[in-house]
């Protein structure tokens, strides 16, 4: 269960480190122009860099306790305030209607995030 966990804390932390990344450094123009992110204008450019912020935050803080094994108490909170953020992605989803968008993508992250707070938690990962 332990490799499980750790496995799902590493593909976790690469994708929201690189999503991340695409909102950080993507120019609000073209990003907010995307197929997949109508909610986009819906914010500012400051906002979407906090949110890219935000993810590229909890990228890291999934990945520092597999290096550094003295903060392992790190990747729980880390995964569970990932779930918060995805739970408000949810949310905004779910404002706008995006049904599809908000299953598809948003739940895909939600869950596997919960079960990285829950395992690293209990003790299981790291």
């Amino acid at each position: 269960m332990d490799n499980t966990i750790t496995v799902l804390q590493v593909i976790l932390g690469i994708l929201l480190t690189v999503g991340g990344l695409a909102k950080i450094f993507t120019p609000y123009n073209i990003y907010s122009n995307m197929p997949a992110v109508g909610w986009a204008k819906e914010f500012t450019p400051a906002q979407i860099r906090l949110l890219g912020m935000l993810k590229l935050c909890g990228g890291i803080g999934l990945f520092v306790p597999l290096l550094v094994s003295s903060m392992g108490v790190i990747a729980p909170l880390t995964a569970t305030c990932v779930a918060l953020y995805f739970a408000g992605a949810i949310a905004t989803h779910f404002r706008r209607s995006e049904y599809l968008h908000m299953v598809g993508v948003s739940i895909v992250f939600l869950l596997p995030a919960l079960l990285v707070a829950y395992g690293t938690l209990i003790g299981v990962a790291v």
